[in-house]
């Protein structure tokens, strides 16, 4: 039984993990500096998901583990804003996040699916556990 929780538990906190990094995308989506104050615009994050060995049931069951978290490599969209301080002098374009906000938002919901349902596993597991003490009883 606490097999099960541990599988559901895990993959809560690789749902979180994508949440954190959705949430990064979304806040700094017109973020056009690095942390050291250079003219590159953002990369967004993705988190890769693995199986945790570790985490594994007698049926087979077999948990989740976040295998990495990475920034993508996809260039940067060149938006027309010739008033930003970081537009180009001489076109007027300004390199902004390949991020988009539709994706991320499908991302998040999927995300907080997932994450309801391995509750929702955890509810059952707890029922099946206080019906199987009340047999017992």
């Amino acid at each position: 039984m606490f097999t099960a929780y541990d599988i559901s538990t895990s993959g809560l906190v690789a749902q979180r993990a994508r949440l954190d990094a959705i949430a990064s995308n979304l806040a700094n989506i017109s973020t056009t500096r690095n942390e050291l104050g250079e003219a590159k615009p953002y990369q967004p994050r993705y988190v890769t998901f693995a199986t945790d060995p570790n985490k594994q049931t007698a049926a087979g069951g077999v948990g989740v583990q976040v295998a990495s978290v990475e920034m993508s490599d996809d260039p940067p969209v060149m938006r027309y804003l010739p008033e930003h301080p970081d537009a180009d002098p001489n076109t007027g374009y300004v390199a902004m996040p390949a991020v988009d906000m539709t994706t991320e938002f499908v991302d998040a919901l999927e995300a907080t699916r997932a994450y309801e349902a391995n509750i929702g596993v955890m509810e059952i597991t707890k029922d099946l556990g206080r019906q199987t003490l009340q047999i017992i009883v």
